[in-house]
């Protein structure tokens, strides 16, 4: 800090700080429009300007930074006076229409009008009138309302580095452009609303909004978005009961910075789809009719208990959501442990991330992201592998692009497609699918042929070196390139950047865990990372990046087969007993089913409690995964959208969305944040936990939760990483699990002292490569893999609901090679038909040079694409082989 003087007052300020923010944070409220936190200064409107002893003429604060002893005046005759004129001026730039303007009460130029008296400027509007720009299925572009200050230009160029919009023409023609002077739709816009967010007028608006409430008539609520694991912050306004328009945060504390994703920003309209269940349904003789609750829990309750009674609890299945709050995760393993009797409750990470928890809980004695994003601001080196970051976490990776446009930090990307941030990378390994294993154990053998690896921390903090060094022998650059098809340079080039880098961090995603070899996968990262000793300090770790967004918390509330809430054994005595007593029932020690052992074995359960999930769209094999659903005595499916699997269910339960009730979730990173109710619940939807408790009742186990809070409550008091978690605490802020007690800040990183291991050390796992389940061969020619579109989440169960994201990307897409489409005759748009050895689709193809010849893409948000998929699991996490299987394909006539 460094002592200023603002207008006669001593101040403290920031070392090399704006003078603008030195300003406002000593409470001297400077106006501006140009400049905004995050965005570059430039100081073009003028309105900033003060008085700087020793500087000649008045000088924009917003450009001016901070020095010892500094004398400012903030406020004199002159400084006002030019103030006006220039906002005056600026006005000129602008028609003024704000009594039918979205932006009305909510608009930085009206307000600046107010506070320096410009009632009626002397300029007249001195610009020509042109359309309002409207291709975009998202945002409005009304150049009449633009006063050029840039804003949206250095948002879209410095937040997301899209730089689609840009300055055009000179003088009096001055605007602002799209492209190559191309309407906003025709661009690479990703329809963020970045530019959006930046724009201090209503020159670019939500077109969804309009005419839907305006500033003073609406509520606004902060709270967590729903649409992936980045947990970022959002205000939400509604009015009449509906959600009309959503703000990133922009204050301390949300990571997200203001920034959001389209699905964030624009894709809340789902909540008020007309295809949203608004009334219990039970199937009669083949057709859903509508019914009571009382009715519909009655039949539930009725049918488990005459399933328990027949066959034991054991014959009953619970699969949790990782959709749903933390309090309603906790209740409903909870509901199948002490009212059903089973520990037969899971979730669906276990078609994505159970190879997670895992390697991680064996290596370092915990299934969790080490480190949180912010902490990417201390990496050196970050290695991204099975990970399409822009579209799985696009926020996230719109700041490491800035950090590496930065120079900051430097990429290893691996993945065999090109997806965007290989452009941004340094090194990008393109390994054949499946062979993940083998490129892993090769930057290990670059790293210790070059002695790189971190001896003391291997001597003082791990175990098992000597077979690590053994099993890695073998896979020197050339022999990986022989199984991987990656250049043997290239295998040297990243073991050698990862290798030095005194900070690296990994981040990874399903193209890692969604093998039959998935552990193996995940546990060679980890053993990478005990390797070169980066584990346990920040700008470090091994970080899984989750695709929903309460996948870490519904883990850590228990719906696990082997473990209670904070993951602690079932079938530990005294575990056992703690969780016995309270909750007042005896608890089996049996470890339960998995949600594979469940929905791919027929006659393994009976009746099968699904709240949020979709197996029949996200599960392997789905015509397979059909027939064990047909084969069971009793299914009730607890969702909002009557869903593949709901369809198969025999009572179908309404329950609310995440913007109708309160709670928490936990992001990919251990943040627990608060989820804030906004609207009443739709039609007779309820909230999953009173669903719960009702039914829980009316089988004989009572809950009587007053609210979410009090299951909090429980919850801290039973999981000790929960210890210091209270809905009061996160009115605040997040807290970052474990949190052990009340006066805890929550733990930004992991291991940093000390593993959970028995031993507390870090433990090698080394593995050979193995071949996949399925390769190609002369009848099934092509490897199918597949993965996420930006514009929806998983299965698209709610997704496809929104109508902006439905229009963004209506369709599943297959993507080809040039090389290949020539071979089958097939051009981009053609429709093909793929198959497989289980089942076929016909989707539309999309020639590109993003996928190499032999491998096809496809995207699965329609479900349907699963019919291909193999089911074949991981031997220790129970994980499909989703990332591949062999078809051939055919243009369909």
């Amino acid at each position: 800090m460094i002592q200023i003087i603002i207008n006669g007052q001593p101040c403290m300020a920031k070392e090399n700080s704006l003078l603008l923010n030195a300003c406002e944070e000593n409470g001297f409220n400077i106006p501006h429009l140009c400049h905004k936190e995050g965005l570059s200064s430039v100081g073009v409107c003028r309105l900033c300007i003060v008085r700087v002893k020793g500087m000649k003429g008045l000088v924009p604060s917003c450009c001016t930074v901070v020095t010892e002893g500094m004398e400012v005046t903030t406020e004199d005759e002159e400084i006002s006076r030019l103030r006006r004129v220039n906002l005056e001026m600026i006005l000129a730039e602008h028609e003024h229409n704000c009594l039918t303007c979205e932006n009305s009460g909510k608009c930085e130029l009206q307000n600046l009008a107010y506070a320096l008296d410009v009632s009626s400027p002397r300029f007249p509007v001195n610009k020509k009138l042109r359309p309002i720009e409207e291709s975009s299925e998202v945002i409005a572009r009304d150049p009449n309302l633009c006063i050029l200050c840039g804003r949206c230009v250095r948002a879209c160029a410095e937040v997301t580095d899209r730089r689609i919009l840009e300055f055009a023409n000179r003088g009096p023609e001055l605007l602002i452009n799209a492209g190559l002077q191309e309407p906003l739709a025709d661009t690479d816009c990703a329809s963020c609303g970045a530019c959006l967010q930046a724009c201090p007028t209503g020159a670019l608006t939500v077109k969804l909004a309009r005419f839907q409430g305006r500033s003073w008539e609406v509520k606004k609520v902060q709270t967590t978005c729903t649409h992936c694991g980045g947990g970022c912050q959002i205000e939400f306004w509604a009015k009449g009961n509906r959600l009309v328009r959503a703000y990133g945060v922009e204050k301390e504390g949300a990571e997200n910075r203001g920034h959001l994703c389209v699905k964030g920003r624009f894709g809340f309209d789902f909540v008020h789809s007309a295809d949203r269940l608004s009334t219990p349904l039970i199937k009669k003789n083949g057709q859903f009719i509508a019914a009571s609750w009382d009715e519909a829990l009655d039949r539930v309750a009725e049918n488990f208990q005459k399933i328990k009674k027949a066959h034991g609890s054991d014959a009953i299945g619970g699969i949790a959501s990782s959709k749903s709050t933390n309090e309603e995760n906790y209740l409903f393993q909870k509901f199948m442990r002490a009212c059903i009797g089973t520990n037969n409750v899971d979730f669906c990470t276990r078609f994505c991330h159970t190879p997670s928890a895992v390697a991680l809980g064996r290596a370092f004695g915990g299934g969790a992201m080490t480190n949180s994003p912010a902490l990417i601001e201390k990496a050196e080196v970050v290695l991204i592998a099975g990970l399409n970051l822009t579209e799985m976490y696009p926020v996230f990776a719109d700041f490491v692009k800035q950090k590496v446009k930065a120079g900051k930090l430097k990429l290893i990307v691996v993945d065999p497609r090109r997806i965007d941030l290989v452009d941004y990378s340094q090194v990008w390994i393109r390994p054949r699918i499946g062979t993940d294993i083998a490129w892993i154990n090769g930057l290990m053998n670059v790293i210790l042929n070059r002695q790189l690896q971190d001896d003391e921390f291997i001597a003082s903090r791990t175990v098992g070196f000597d077979d690590l060094q053994a099993a890695v022998k073998y896979y020197t650059p050339e022999n990986v390139e022989a199984i991987t098809g990656v250049r043997a340079q290239t295998i040297e080039d990243a073991g050698m950047l990862y290798g030095n880098a005194p900070r690296a961090a990994i981040l990874y995603g399903m193209g890692v865990t969604q093998h039959i070899h998935g552990t193996d996968n995940v546990s060679g990262l980890c053993n990478l990372a005990l390797l070169t000793g980066n584990v346990g300090k920040a700008g470090t770790g091994v970080n899984s990046i989750a695709k929903q967004n309460n996948g870490q918390g519904a883990g850590d509330m228990g719906c696990l087969p082997p473990i209670y809430p904070g993951g602690q054994p079932v079938a530990d005595e005294v575990v056992n007993q703690k969780f016995s007593k309270a909750w007042g029932v005896p608890l089996s020690k049996k470890p339960g089913l998995t949600e594979s052992d469940m929905v791919l074995e027929k006659e393994r359960i009976k009746g099968l409690y699904v709240m949020g999930g979709n197996p029949l769209g996200s599960g392997p094999n789905l015509r397979k995964i059909q027939e064990v659903f047909t084969a069971m005595d009793f299914v009730v499916v607890q969702d909002m959208f009557l869903s593949e699997t709901a369809m198969l269910a025999d009572v179908v339960l309404p329950a609310c969305s995440f913007a109708e009730k309160s709670g928490s979730f936990t992001s990919a990173s251990r943040l627990v944040q608060k989820v804030d109710k906004i609207i009443e619940p739709v039609g007779k939807s309820r909230p999953d936990w009173e669903i719960l408790c009702d039914l829980s009742d009316r089988m004989g186990y009572p809950m009587p939760y007053r609210g979410p809070q009090d299951i909090m409550q429980e919850i801290a008091a039973l999981a000790p990483s929960y210890g210091g978690i209270s809905h009061g605490r996160l009115e605040t802020a997040g807290l970052r699990v474990p949190c052990p007690s009340a006066d805890h800040p929550g733990t930004e990183f992991l291991w940093g002292k000390t593993f959970k291991t028995p031993d507390g050390k870090g433990h090698f796992f080394p593995a050979a490569y193995q071949a996949p389940a399925e390769v190609p061969n002369e009848e099934y020619p092509y490897l199918l893999t597949t993965g996420k579109d930006l514009y929806h989440l998983h299965t698209g169960s709610y997704t496809n609901k929104s109508v902006p994201l439905s229009r963004l990307a209506p369709e599943d897409l297959l993507e080809i090679s040039v090389s290949d489409a020539k071979k089958i005759g097939v051009a981009n748009g053609d429709k093909v038909r793929v198959r497989s050895r289980r089942g076929h689709i016909d989707i539309t193809a999309q020639v590109t040079d993003r996928v190499p010849d032999g491998t096809v893409f496809a995207t699965f948000h329609s479900g349907a694409v699963n019919d291909l998929t193999i089911d074949s699991l991981d031997a220790m996490a129970k994980v499909p082989e989703l990332k591949m299987c062999a078809v051939t394909i055919e243009k369909v006539a």
